[in-house]
């Protein structure tokens, strides 16, 4: 048998023979995609969800700041500020009184032809677009607190608005539950010093935030309350296939829009299991998620809460940016053992940007063997760091497949964290 595993932009050729106890290749529920795009986003700016029109809600505002995604997300931001930005001029929003602020979080601006390829030559050429700095202060206003002692600083020219519009797209979130909605302020627009705390040690640890999960998430309910405190007056969510194609916009109320497209996505992306899996075959849904390292730790844990204690994760993401930044590699020089590196990073023996991430990863590790086959990272690192690299994936299954033996539980994921695995 012939799969194709989402590898980079091109994808990658897997060969594998079916055993007695192979669950199957898995995808996410197919959803035919939207025929028209253009005109379904048209529609629902005008008859939005919980809230009026968007041109009605732009009538009068002497300015607006649109969120975006940045260059990691497969959000289509041509279409989404096509739209958007003929509904405001319509309004009597000026073009040169609309900022379009790149919602980068942590990572690095998107600029240049970067930008181009980010939201088109027109609009990168005719509009203001500025990019997210984290670790700018001065380009950070406190907006309150969550919880009792949680500072919550958020992009000043954001909250400076008088209308501010929120875009993205809607997937399952290792943290967040789903992406989309409050996340384009958390982490989208926030200061580093906020994400301290909301990607702190006790966060990430937490066993309500993970995939699929909104109820009780303490990273959902913390995003909600920056929101809250920070403002949205609308927002603009889409759904996409395996192909990046649009199945669904959900415009509107932020909280809202934001959960009826959470409930149409839930659907179709959850695979229940009647039990764990010894070992899985796995991506990072390909570009762009697959850039680097730091991402992949989604890919992971899409898949480890179907796989059993001392099973095998074999993922496969190419990693063209390697670990992701100079501070992330910086953590993995703390990872002597996954053991000891979750001991120091909950008693807060270091602190270095990007850690969460790999605290994600050896939480993973520490229930779960990682294989990973990547072209953008060497086998001596990925050796020193406790992964187990891999040169050909049809070899790792076989090898897999002795050491489990013919019997083994497996699958195949080949869309990686668009597809969430449980085990009823």
């Amino acid at each position: 048998m012939q799969i194709k595993l989402r590898y980079g932009k091109s994808g990658i050729e897997l060969n594998y023979s079916e055993t007695p106890n192979f669950q199957g290749v898995l995808y996410p529920k197919a959803v035919k995609p939207l025929a028209d795009p253009a005109d379904e986003l048209k529609k629902a700016l005008e008859k939005p969800i919980a809230s009026a029109s968007l041109q009605d809600i732009a009538a009068g505002r002497k300015d607006a700041v649109i969120v975006i995604s940045d260059i990691t997300r497969p959000v289509p931001n041509r279409l989404l500020l096509s739209g958007i930005l003929e509904q405001l001029e319509q309004a009597g929003v000026a073009s040169d009184s609309i900022t379009i602020l790149i919602a980068t979080g942590i990572h690095r601006p998107n600029e240049g032809e970067e930008l181009i390829q980010l939201v088109g030559r027109e609009i990168a050429e005719n509009y203001r677009i500025i990019n997210h700095f984290s670790q700018q202060p001065d380009e950070m206003v406190l907006v309150g607190h969550v919880g009792e002692d949680v500072p919550a600083y958020v992009n000043k020219h954001y909250v400076n608005a008088d209308l501010k519009i929120l875009t993205g797209f809607i997937e399952p979130h290792m943290w967040a539950g789903f992406s989309g909605g409050r996340k384009s302020i958390l982490p989208g627009i926030s200061s580093v010093e906020t994400l301290k705390y909301m990607h702190g040690p006790e966060m990430v640890a937490h066993p309500k935030t993970v995939y699929g999960v909104l109820e009780g998430n303490p990273f959902h309910e913390a995003g909600l309350a920056i929101m809250q405190k920070a403002g949205a007056d609308f927002v603009v969510n889409v759904t996409l296939d395996t192909d990046k194609q649009v199945t669904g916009i959900f415009a509107g109320d932020p909280v809202k829009a934001h959960l009826q497209g959470v409930e149409f996505l839930s659907r179709h992306c959850v695979e229940i299991l009647d039990q764990p899996l010894d070992f899985v075959v796995t991506t990072n849904a390909g570009a762009p998620l697959d850039c680097n390292l730091y991402q992949s730790a989604k890919g992971l844990s899409g898949v480890s809460g179907a796989t059993r204690e001392g099973g095998v994760i074999l993922i496969a993401t190419e990693c063209p940016e390697g670990f992701g930044s100079e501070e992330y590699r910086e953590v993995f020089e703390h990872a002597t053992s996954p053991e000891s590196f979750i001991k120091k990073i909950r008693n807060k023996e270091f602190f270095v940007l990007d850690q969460w991430c790999a605290q994600e990863t050896y939480q993973v590790r520490l229930k779960n063997e990682i294989w990973i086959y990547t072209d953008g990272i060497d086998t001596d690192t990925l050796q020193k760091f406790h992964f187990q690299p891999v040169s050909n994936l049809e070899n790792a299954i076989e090898q897999l497949l002795k050491r489990f033996g013919r019997d083994a539980r497996w699958a195949i994921v080949p869309d990686g964290p668009m597809l969430i695995l449980r085990v009823a």
